[in-house]
């Protein structure tokens, strides 16, 4: 099984407004950029977009290591809240529905076919990828905004 490092992350400008996403997908010494963006959006679908479509771009079962700055992705599948979502028709509590869930299933079907480890890294630190793809994310959405707001 191909060893794969995923690096993600996702830019929104106004939560909601227009967002941007990236991936970056390491394999040995190549790498493939993928980003893009929609005009109205939220945070937390562009973070969990970047890893849908990181992901995606995989031909073949991989073992992954996959990277966020977002808690909202890492804790919710390391925490197994996301499964627990999807067990309960998609309810965080009995009176409050998940958010995202169309997401949140594309998701964790990708990670059922993958062999997955996510890990939290902190975002505008010292992590290079995490900088490229937050740059990457962030030109994204610029590219949805309205020129009067900017």
């Amino acid at each position: 099984m191909k060893a794969v490092e995923i690096y993600t992350d996702g830019a929104c400008s106004g939560n909601p407004g227009p967002g941007g996403w990236a991936a970056i997908l390491r394999y040995g010494s190549r790498e493939k950029v993928l980003s893009g963006g929609e005009a109205e959006t939220t945070n937390n679908r562009m973070e969990l977009t970047a890893a849908i479509r990181g992901l995606k771009a995989l031909r073949e079962p991989c073992a992954v290591t996959l990277y966020s700055d977002s808690r909202y992705l890492v804790d919710a599948v390391n925490r197994g809240w996301a499964r627990g979502w999807r067990e309960r028709g998609w309810m965080r509590t009995k009176k409050e529905p998940a958010k995202n869930p169309e997401l949140w299933q594309e998701l964790l079907e990708l990670l059922d076919r993958h062999q997955t480890e996510i890990r939290w890294v902190k975002g505008h630190a010292d992590d290079a990828m995490n900088a490229r793809c937050d740059a990457l994310a962030v030109a994204e959405s610029r590219k949805f905004a309205d020129p009067d707001k900017v």
